[in-house]
């Protein structure tokens, strides 16, 4: 659940942070680590033993002068974290600043200087689509905060028919899969779960209603909204030399193959939107088999032509 991931974050968050200061201030009450991360004192002491398992040398004294402080001779040994984990952690942290999902910044900014490595940004993720980043941004920031606040949110949604139907739903979980982002919900409105597309998803409101996500499960993505799943059709298709980028876009290599001049021929699998899918490629494909598909098109390549025959 996004909740359990951003309640572990937080604390190894607050962790780091908690030894940080400890090493610049050298001496810190409980009550004071507890206003500065707005947490209670309790959850200041389960800290503390944490740390103090995890082999650090942290000690607390009582009374006039007391506190929590660090050993004097201890150093932060960055060597034990290997340079290949430390890559790893800060790829991670770059990624996941991208869905905007929790605020990596600060603990990125701190995790560099301690690397050694402060100035090289080598990843960069942005799941907006070209000329929709504020749209797109401001959708995905208000599902984020409904999910971790468990809060419902209503919305229009467009089905594969081209209708709107309007949505209340209680929001589960964001998930990417195959270059598109997915809400799994427990729709309220049809009283069983479903997965909308997000890019489907157009006036969304927050709902002043709350729900306990312990008692939902998360649905699987295969439960698509439009459910059933589509009837998939093998096919073998000729592809043109100036449309070859799009099939590497969009297919497995292990499904192409280079012709001699270079053209492609690709062998796979396509579902009910096949015939429009073909037909976006224009001249540049040739549907090799079957032949009822070949036939198909012929049929609407000739009610395209005639649209456009009738208003010459």
């Amino acid at each position: 659940m996004v909740y359990y991931f951003w309640g572990e974050f937080m604390q190894i968050n607050r962790l780091f942070e908690i030894v940080h200061l400890l090493l610049n201030k050298k001496r810190v009450t409980a009550n004071e680590l507890a206003a500065h991360f707005e947490v209670s004192k309790r959850t200041i002491l389960r800290d503390i033993d944490t740390l103090a398992t995890a082999g650090i040398p942290i000690y607390t004294t009582q009374g006039k002068g007391g506190g929590i402080f660090i050993q004097d001779s201890f150093v932060l040994n960055k060597t034990l974290v290997s340079e290949d984990e430390q890559k790893q952690i800060l790829f991670s942290l770059q990624s996941m600043s991208a869905t905007e999902l929790i605020d990596t910044q600060q603990v990125l900014n701190r995790l560099r200087n301690f690397f050694a490595n402060p100035n090289r940004e080598w990843v960069e993720v942005d799941f907006s689509r070209w000329g929709h980043s504020q749209i797109d941004n401001t959708k995905f920031d208000m599902l984020k905060n409904a999910i971790i606040s468990e809060v419902a949110v209503s919305f229009d949604y467009l089905s594969p028919y081209s209708a709107y139907k309007g949505r209340e739903v209680y929001p589960l979980k964001l998930s990417f899969k195959s270059k598109a982002w997915y809400l799994q919900s427990f729709c309220l409105t049809e009283k069983d779960y479903r997965v909308f597309k997000f890019t489907r998803i157009s006036n969304m409101e927050v709902l002043n209603k709350s729900f306990n996500s312990g008692d939902y499960e998360i649905p699987s993505l295969q439960s698509v909204e439009e459910a059933p799943a589509p009837d998939f059709i093998n096919i073998r298709i000729f592809i043109a030399q100036n449309a070859k980028y799009r099939i590497y876009d969009e297919f497995a290599e292990s499904d192409i193959t280079v012709n001699n001049d270079n053209s492609l021929t690709l062998r796979t699998a396509l579902g009910q939107w096949i015939y429009d899918y073909i037909l976006s490629y224009g001249t540049a494909v040739e549907v090799l088999e079957p032949q009822y598909i070949r036939d198909e098109l012929l049929v609407r390549i000739e009610k395209i032509k005639n649209k456009y025959l009738s208003k010459t």
